[in-house]
């Protein structure tokens, strides 16, 4: 059988029987007698996929984006909850494992409470019972969760203590690293979809680029905890993710879709993205330093500033992003595993593909609120909407002599108020 390899960077047609132990459908395309063409192969087949169902994502819009990251939550926190299961032989455990997805369960209601309560306050305003759960949402969450901890002291037995223990420590380090991440993804696509869209990209492109340029030019190794990693793919990557990063910043930065912030409209019963785009998604110019003038032949370039931004999210995703990946290597080899699982064939397991997903998250939160981020007079007026009629009230009079020490409202407009 004569067929292309594909997504290696160039067409390589041979003679070969069809690979075997991977699905038929990726066998046809696969037909290789080289295991490392072989493995590039199905890598690439299933990425082109992936990478399609994405864009199908985008396309749906945010409210499926959600969805999506809850159901990779669940399943990144079902494979690490499975290794341990394994590893410690829990199997005579007493609840461990209701337990676990018991406190999965806790954590993600108390961070999809605050967000409720956060971005949907409109709708909290005209619902009775959800007044009612965001008032005492905090409490409600400490009673729920303290609920399951003494079910945990409940189930202690003698000849288990450490091993329960252990597998305590190990569900929470879990939702640690898992659900709180996750959560910090919805917060940034709520920060307006090109938050999301973009630092996402920026991983997957700087795991193809590297993993290419690893492939046809590696010769140094990189790290001893991922073997196959080399310095001509971490950098080659490096470049390669930078140039990306820019491109797309360009592309998304023009369209209100993908600027605006993700808000709930509670006449429509939709999610919105339409405003006014702020500074960083308007054209601005920019003059070159000198020796870029020399060698460029030009004095001024004009860019979205958000592009400038693209450049330090780059930079985080291709030089401390991988970080993410070395540690889940050597968490996997701490416990002699290859894969956290095996759902994509040359892949792995959904938690191989979304380790430095998850740090990259992290990474573009703490830099939206540190250098981004501003006031919302969207949410500060969902919050006054939350509030009794006569705090309502008392917050208007106080505006008002404020506008009016300040010379804002002028004494005729004060007058007729």
């Amino acid at each position: 059988m004569c067929l292309c390899v594909l997504m290696c960077c160039v067409p390589v047609c041979i003679d070969v029987p069809v690979c075997i132990d991977v699905p038929v459908c990726i066998d046809v395309l696969c037909a290789c007698s080289f295991s490392r063409w072989k493995n590039c192969c199905i890598r690439g087949v299933l990425s082109m996929a992936m990478i399609s169902g994405f864009f199908m994502m985008i396309y749906l819009g945010p409210i499926m984006l959600i969805v999506v990251v809850m159901t990779i939550q669940i399943k990144c926190f079902q494979e690490i909850i499975d290794i341990g299961y394994r590893v410690y032989h829990s199997y005579e455990l007493p609840w461990f494992r209701t337990l676990s997805w018991y406190f999965l369960v806790c954590v993600n209601y108390f961070f999809y409470g605050e967000t409720l309560a956060e971005y949907f306050g409109a709708l909290v305003q005209r619902e009775e019972p959800l007044q009612f759960l965001v008032r005492y949402h905090r409490f409600i969450s400490f009673a729920v969760y303290l609920a399951g901890f003494c079910m945990f002291v409940l189930s202690l037995v003698k000849k288990h203590y450490r091993l329960q223990f252990y597998m305590f420590a190990w569900t929470h380090v879990t939702l640690l690293i898992v659900v709180t991440q996750s959560h910090l993804v919805i917060q940034n696509l709520f920060e307006g979809m090109i938050w999301f869209l973009v630092p996402v990209s920026i991983v997957i492109c700087n795991d193809i680029m590297a993993y290419l340029f690893g492939f046809f030019f590696g010769r140094t190794p990189l790290i001893k905890l991922s073997p196959k990693k080399t310095w001509e793919g971490f950098i080659g990557g490096f470049f390669g993710t930078l140039v990306f990063g820019f491109i797309l910043a360009y592309l998304l930065a023009q369209f209100q879709y993908f600027v605006c912030p993700v808000e709930y409209n509670s006449e429509t019963n939709r999610f919105t993205a339409e405003c006014e785009p702020s500074d960083i998604f308007v054209m601005h110019e920019y003059t070159l330093p000198f020796t870029v003038q020399s060698i460029l032949r030009w004095k001024t370039v004009t860019i979205y500033p958000y592009q400038i931004h693209s450049v330090a999210l780059s930079t985080f995703g291709s030089l401390i992003g991988p970080f993410g990946g070395f540690f889940a290597s050597g968490f996997k080899r701490a416990f002699k595993i290859k894969d956290f699982a095996d759902t994509i064939p040359g892949h792995g397991g959904i938690m191989d593909r979304f380790d430095c997903q998850y740090l990259m998250a992290t990474f573009t939160h703490v830099y939206i609120a540190s250098f981004i981020r501003g006031p919302n007079p969207s949410k500060v007026l969902q919050q006054l909407l939350v509030l009794q009629p006569e705090q309502q009230l008392s917050i208007f009079n106080a505006m008002r002599d404020r506008l009016r020490d300040r010379g804002i409202l002028p004494p005729a407009a004060t007058e007729a108020m």
